[in-house]
């Protein structure tokens, strides 16, 4: 009986001790996401920057790859508007921090609060009360993907600031509106609110048989590295076809006109009903501040910010 106590002793110790770690690692990137763009999302606002005609936009875009530089010198937030956390999770029924990662998480982003600093943005309804913390009620969020039988965690973290999601859309049509009727829907979201969301802007789009489903794929494809196609062929054209249409309102970069309005285009799609189509539209603005940790039995690696110390 000792030794089954002494063992699960044991098994507590080293089980706090990963958790721990695992915590610092994780609010430490949420820190280093707040102030540091993607690779991804940087290369490509240079690229824009390098091909903009435009006079005033190609100010803009100077102002904006400055204030990135700054940023990053001073260790000070992208924009003061800090989001909300989100995390998805893709974890395997084998990984040993599966049955710690709510409480860990939430932890998280509370230590990320007090040290980046993190403004506070979780808000009670219908009280209006902030936390304080950027945690509370389903906040942060958390999506999760069950590998069964893998020990491997792979941990995206987006920091969805308001400005971005005011263009939000979601809806419900026949199918009979086809592509023509999706991009009408996205174009006309983008041109309500799209300046709000501070362009040029991350697009992703769902469809799927109800809001519901149609809303989170839109957020994966939001989610999805610059310049990587869909798989599917026919969904990649007809990404390539929306991006032409996007990019021809012109907002540009804070919405002072420009050649292109939209840093990247992103479809999700899945089968739906004879007679109805959830569509739904998920923006995020030029400062997407989203990132990836893999935790695995070697380690840890980052494939999105080359800078950030694991």
């Amino acid at each position: 009986m000792s030794f089954v106590n002494n063992f699960r002793a044991l098994y507590n110790i080293v089980m706090e001790w990963d958790r721990q770690k695992f915590i610092d690692t994780v609010a430490r990137f949420i820190d280093y996401t707040a102030k540091r763009l993607p690779d991804d999302v940087v290369a490509r606002l240079k690229e824009m920057a390098d091909r903009e005609t435009d006079e005033r936009a190609k100010v803009m875009y100077a102002c904006m790859l400055e204030d990135l530089d700054r940023a990053d010198a001073s260790s000070r937030p992208v924009c003061q508007d800090t989001g909300l956390v989100q995390f998805f999770v893709t974890v395997g029924s084998e990984c040993k921090l599966l049955p710690l990662l709510p409480s860990a998480l939430k932890e998280a982003v509370e230590i990320a609060t007090s040290t980046a600093p993190l403004r506070p943005n979780a808000v009670e309804f219908p009280s209006e009360n902030n936390t304080g913390t950027n945690t509370g009620k389903g906040v942060p969020f958390i999506e999760y993907d069950i590998v069964p039988g893998s020990d491997e965690l792979r941990l995206t973290v987006y920091l969805q600031g308001g400005g971005s999601a005011l263009p939000g859309r979601a809806a419900v049509f026949p199918p009979s509106v086809g592509f023509n009727g999706i991009a009408g829907f996205v174009a006309d979201a983008m041109v309500e609110k799209g300046i709000n969301a501070c362009p040029p802007l991350v697009v992703g789009v769902g469809v799927a048989g109800c809001m519901a489903t149609a809303a989170k794929l839109a957020k994966h494809a939001a989610l999805r590295k610059i310049g990587v196609p869909s798989p599917d062929a026919e969904i990649a054209v007809l990404e390539g076809k929306l991006k032409e249409v996007l990019d021809e309102i012109a907002i540009g970069p804070q919405g002072v006109g420009g050649t292109s309005s939209v840093i990247a285009v992103n479809i999700d799609t899945a089968c739906h009903h004879p007679s109805s189509m959830g569509v739904a539209v998920q923006f995020g603005c030029w400062a997407m501040r989203r990132g990836e940790l893999i935790f695995g039995t070697d380690g840890v690696v980052c494939p999105t910010h080359g800078g950030f110390e694991v």
